[in-house]
């Protein structure tokens, strides 16, 4: 007892891989089993397949098979695939394992030491159980950002633009890998894989289906894509399971439901955009991990679209952030702050009351996202990110420094 007590007083148990690896598919497992019965998310992706099969409308409202509508591209159809000729309960079931193991290989991708991969991992498996909850592609999603910035960082732009050209066309959150574009040793190259992967993605569909009907599931996609964005500019923001972003937030706290997004985005734009400033430092791993956090965060915390289990791709990024930091209380005690109101707010160890009267209502899970991303753009522009002690905080691997 007093060698447990002793383990967890000292902190080990946050590199600890068996555990970090129980938690990751243990608690996916769990959310499985609890929450078996609310597969509605897996039903709408499992039609996209059979509705191209069927050669019906994939973006159209079927009430007597699912509730919500598709808005995931044509190609996603030959993902799920494998998962929609399974039955309900094992297809969903495995629909998340991969999910899971997916995001999981992307992390173990990063040139970051072991021992840190394990932190982020163990930290990021709650937040996975939320996700898993929910049935959703989002750790696919972030697996794919993750490899398009590792295999840009290897000087393999043929298999960066797969995942993130992947990514795109299921769905657009996947465009933002090409922010990795400049770090590209070869951009001609980089140019001519993303035209040869677009080709293969945008046709690919035709294995299952024809011409005509994939021409009208672009146009229909589109279509589609413009009226949700169209919705997410909310007058009415009483649903606070969705648009849980900065605008979110900005609506909901000063009861301001008109503000427009555009005023928003404008400067949050401008802030990403001068990141790329330190063109010196492109090929620096430490501003390369930098902008890799940006992304992601930047991903989620500024889209209407955004609902508590998408935080699986802004959470890894915040754990790699604080990693990065130099040893202090105050990094040490915020990070605290991130980790509670990120991942821990939309579960009972906070309460039910919490989250139903306090964090949903008010759309705070994005707060620490936003405040992590002010940091760190912040960090950027002053260069702090060059006063890092590799060898004290020992984040980079042999790879990454050869």
């Amino acid at each position: 007892m007093q060698k447990f007590k002793q383990w967890v007083l000292s902190g080990d148990f946050l590199f600890n891989r068996k555990l970090a690896l129980i938690l990751w598919f243990g608690l996916s497992l769990l959310a499985i089993v609890t929450h078996g019965r609310s597969i509605n998310n897996y039903i709408i992706f499992k039609h996209v397949y059979w509705h191209i099969i069927e050669g019906k409308n994939l973006y159209l409202f079927y009430p007597r098979e699912y509730g919500d509508v598709n808005l995931y591209g044509p190609v996603f159809s030959l993902l799920i695939a494998p998962f929609a000729l399974l039955p309900d309960w094992l297809g969903s079931s495995l629909w998340v394992m991969f999910n899971a193991s997916f995001l999981l290989f992307a992390i173990w991708q990063l040139p970051i030491q072991l021992k840190w991969k394990t932190f982020v991992i163990l930290l990021c498996s709650h937040e996975m159980m939320n996700d898993a909850a929910w049935y959703q592609s989002n750790p696919f999603i972030a697996g794919c950002i993750i490899l398009g910035f590792v295999y840009t960082h290897r000087g393999k732009d043929f298999w960066a633009l797969f995942f993130i050209l992947l990514t795109t066309f299921i769905k657009i959150y996947g465009v933002v890998g090409f922010a990795f574009f400049l770090f590209s040793k070869h951009k001609g190259k980089y140019i001519v894989f993303t035209i040869i992967w677009a080709l293969i993605f945008f046709i690919l569909p035709l294995t299952i289906t024809n011409w005509d009907f994939l021409i009208q599931c672009y146009h229909d996609w589109a279509a589609a894509l413009t009226e949700k964005a169209a919705k997410n500019i909310r007058t009415d923001i009483s649903n606070d399971f969705q648009d849980i972003s900065v605008m979110g937030m900005i609506r909901r706290i000063f009861h301001y439901p008109q503000l427009k997004n555009i005023f928003i985005y404008i400067p949050a734009v401008i802030l990403f955009a001068s990141q790329y400033w330190h063109i010196k430092y492109y090929k620096d791993l430490r501003y390369r991990l930098y902008l890799l956090c940006s992304v992601m965060i930047f991903t989620v915390i500024f889209s209407t679209g955004s609902e508590s289990p998408t935080y699986i791709i802004a959470f890894p990024a915040m754990c790699i952030w604080f990693l990065m930091q130099n040893p202090s209380p105050k990094w040490n005690l915020f990070f605290i702050f991130v980790v509670i109101l990120t991942t821990f707010s939309y579960s009972d160890l906070l309460t039910p009351y919490v989250r139903i009267h306090i964090v949903r209502p008010y759309s705070l899970k994005a707060l620490p996202g936003f405040i992590t991303w002010l940091i760190l753009v912040y960090q950027i522009a002053t260069a702090q990110f060059l006063k890092l002690d590799l060898n004290r905080n020992r984040i980079m691997n042999n790879f990454a420094n050869k």
